[in-house]
């Protein structure tokens, strides 16, 4: 026996009851503290039933475990105990008890939905509600419910456990205390890390943890701490290779640093740990749907993982943590489920292979519809899934790489060359930040060409995808592809992520989302019109996204992913002519001329001549009808009226709405309101409406001699008003009563105007002269 097997534990107490209630109920919900013990004691008591798959959320994590429960059990790493991570597995056909990933359990039960070589599902960790886990519970459960020997087990340490026991049939829910010591909670709001850090280190009585948001953030504290620091300093996240994440997990006799992402806030023990320095922040993967893809997002840690990072301090012995933060801040109580958050076009294509279909599918918390359709979306254009969401033969050869479906649509298009699996390994990893060096069509071909200059573990991810490929494609492998294949390839696994150039030279680029972007300083893909957007910051309220990474798109590449007709109307000569736009999303990609749509020609004029107002003559012939609708007519409906005269003739300038009138109208507008008035001197003069119900007559006085009653216009009777003009076409007299003015307004201003017109008649009596329009020698002296 070795020491660690020696060493008692909490949940050493507890495990023959984890046996009877498994035994007897097949499920079990088990919480946990930290400390107690749990992961590397219960599932080596249930290998006597069988072999046990236990899952776990990180790679690192599944390797470490693996190892300790073989020195607490004295088992050999590959025989009794093993490892299934994402391309890289240790144990054979015997193994009892293999740790995996959660993605690994998923890609058992698509081939094999009984899971029939596997006697128990342990789920560890389960609080930190990753998809997989989510996925993997729900399809464990498939399982369970058709297999009478099959058993679960959740287990974890922060857990409202209840939800989970109704998901599994009310199984019983077994609650384990913890050993922890005492850790003193101590609060530096605003202080920097590294001082901290610098601080600590002579006083620590063992290793002090410290937590950052991420692995950039990890290189840029190791760079400032190296120059202050004489004690190690070791980093600790998932980009690393199993052989640099095993040095951070190995106890040391003097004091060291260990900074590490939440990669280490459960599960993961880093030994001899006294001290825990907290930033208080993580980087949390979230679905942006404007851009369709997710982003890293820099946010606050719940009070769940807090409390977990602190409790890091207190496994060994009494400990100290120092949070970076006011203790007044609120923190969310718990952390927030992926499922909730995430891109699941994984997770769609895992449900699909397995037989189930997305938006049916039993899960333990439904994600957000809008979440599915978009991944959906994503696969169908893909080509993984056809219409009816069945996988493609495409989608069938994508779930057999372990990648992201666009990665594995890139491996695909590219028949598996190096270069591309080059290209998957640096985005799956999430290590590639592009150096901007000399142009290039592609950043991914440049950071390729650059790749012995990669993190080791980085290059044996790209030899793991080549032969993945290999396994998957068969003959069908191209060691080497063009470039231009290659750029195919990219566009083929984002096809949603084109961009275009706003104008050559420019580094401001429209998504075919409709956002703009800025290409980032890292890009070398100066000149390409089209490009896909590989990597896309998140825009913020003052910036516009960033695209880090890109490659180059050719014009034919991109399809059209849906045209408009626009009718628009020319300024000069007044009618419409139809321009057809072929758009990629948001993008146009170009116009041309297409015959013209009568209806919508009509309804384009009709709708600027109602914007721009009536003419003059429009508005008289509006007027009367005002004038004609007195009679008991309906009231003219004006935009019908001009969409009709529009259809009759589409062009703005020779509108007609007269013409458009129906008969009926015609006739009543006529009667009760015509446009001109004959007078007596045999012209007819034009009759003008205006505002107030006024209808004015402008005539020379001379053409009404003889006439003595005033007309009369419309179903009120209005009198004509006379606006009487001099032979020089000014008005002398207006009126609406021709007696009146005859017998009294007349001789005035005959005396006025004879002598200044002697060539016109001035009758003394005008009640019988001959009406004229011409000059004419006047009778009377």
């Amino acid at each position: 026996m070795t020491e660690h097997r020696r060493a008692p534990l909490p949940v050493d107490d507890v495990v023959p009851d984890v046996v009877r209630l498994l035994h007897a109920h097949r499920a079990l919900v088990l919480i946990a503290a930290p400390g107690a013990g749990k992961t590397t004691r219960v599932p080596p008591a249930l290998v006597g039933a069988g072999r046990v798959l236990l899952l776990q959320p990180r790679r690192v994590a599944a390797r470490a475990i693996a190892r300790r429960i073989a020195a607490e059990q004295g088992w050999t790493v590959g025989r009794e105990v093993g490892w299934h991570v994402r391309f890289d597995r240790r144990y054979d056909d015997a193994t009892a008890l293999i740790v995996a990933t959660e993605g690994v359990l998923t890609a058992r039960l698509q081939a094999d939905p009984l899971l029939s070589d596997v006697t128990t599902v342990v789920l560890d960790e389960f609080h930190e509600r990753s998809i997989h886990a989510d996925l993997g519970l729900a399809l464990a459960r498939e399982a369970w419910r058709a297999r009478a020997d099959l058993r679960i087990v959740v287990m974890s340490a922060t857990l409202d456990a209840e939800p989970v026991s109704r998901f599994l049939g009310s199984c019983p829910v077994l609650d384990v205390p913890g050993r922890a010591f005492d850790v003193e909670v101590e609060y530096r709001p605003g202080a920097d890390l590294e001082t901290v850090v610098v601080d600590e280190v002579p006083r620590a009585r063992g290793a002090v943890l410290c937590f950052l948001p991420g692995a950039p953030e990890i290189r840029r504290a190791m760079d400032r701490l190296g120059a202050r620091l004489q004690a190690p300093i070791l980093p600790l996240h998932g980009s690393l290779s199993a052989d640099e994440q095993d040095r951070a997990l190995e106890p040391s006799a003097r004091p060291r640093v260990i900074l590490a992402t939440n990669i280490a806030e459960t599960t993961l023990t880093v030994p001899d740990v006294r001290t825990v320095i907290d930033g208080g922040r993580h980087k949390v993967a979230r679905y942006d749907p404007d851009r369709g893809i997710d982003s890293l997002e820099l946010e606050r840690v719940s009070q769940d993982a807090a409390d977990q990072r602190a409790g890091r301090a207190g496994r060994i012995g009494p400990g100290r943590a120092l949070r970076l933060w006011d203790p007044r801040d609120r923190l969310a109580p718990h952390r927030e489920p992926e499922i909730a958050r995430i891109d699941l076009a994984s997770v769609v294509l895992d449900i699909l292979a397995w037989g189930g279909h997305p938006r049916s599918f039993p899960w333990f918390e439904a994600p957000p519809p809008q979440a599915v359709d978009a991944a959906c979306a994503l696969l169908a254009r893909l080509g993984a899934v056809d219409a009816a969401n069945r996988l493609t033969s495409v989608g069938e050869a994508m779930r057999g790489l372990p990648l992201h479906p666009r990665l594995s649509r890139v491996l695909l298009a590219a028949s598996g060359a190096r270069v591309a699996a080059l290209a998957c390994a640096a985005l799956a990893e999430r290590h590639f930040l592009p150096e901007r060096g000399c142009a290039t069509t592609s950043d991914l071909l440049s950071a390729a060409d650059q790749a012995v200059r990669w993190p080791g573990h980085v290059r044996r991810v790209a030899d793991q995808i080549e032969a993945a490929a290999r396994r998957a494609l068969g003959a069908a492998v191209r060691p080497t592809i063009p470039d231009d294949d290659f750029r195919r390839a990219i566009h083929a696994g984002y096809p949603d992520r084109v961009a275009r150039r706003r104008a050559p030279g420019s580094d401001r680029f429209l998504l075919a989302s409709g956002t703009g972007a800025t290409l980032g300083r890292e890009s070398g893909v100066f000149e390409a019109e089209f490009v896909s957007a590989v990597d896309v910051t998140r825009a913020t309220s003052r910036t516009e996204a960033v695209i880090r990474i890109a490659s180059a798109i050719d014009r034919d590449w991109v399809p059209v992913t849906h045209t408009e007709t626009e009718h628009v109307l020319d300024p000069q000569r007044g009618d419409a002519r139809a321009v057809r736009t072929d758009w990629h999303g948001a993008i146009a990609l170009g116009r041309s001329p297409v015959e013209i749509d009568p209806d919508q020609a009509a309804a384009l004029v009709a709708r600027t001549f109602l914007d721009r107002g009536p003419r003059p003559v429009d508005e008289q012939l509006l007027a009367r009808l005002a004038v004609a609708a007195l009679d008991g007519g309906e009231p003219i409906d004006l935009p019908a009226l001009v969409l009709s005269a529009a259809r009759i003739h589409p062009n703005l300038h020779g509108l007609d709405l007269a013409a458009a009138l129906p008969f009926d109208v015609r006739q009543r507008l006529e009667r009760h309101a015509p446009a001109e008035l004959p007078v007596p001197s045999g012209r007819r003069v034009r009759l003008d409406y205006r505002h107030g119900g006024r209808v004015v007559a402008a005539v020379k006085l001379q053409e009404l001699f003889g006439l003595t009653e005033t007309p009369r216009i419309g179903p009120r009777r209005v009198p004509v008003t006379f606006e009487l003009l001099a032979p020089n076409g000014r008005p002398v007299q207006v009126t609406s009563d021709l007696k009146s003015f005859w017998a009294h307004g007349y001789p005035e201003v005959r005396r006025e105007l004879r002598g200044r017109y002697p060539k016109h008649p001035w009758p003394d009596d005008p009640w019988t002269a001959t009406p004229t329009h011409r000059i004419v020698r006047r009778s009377d002296t």
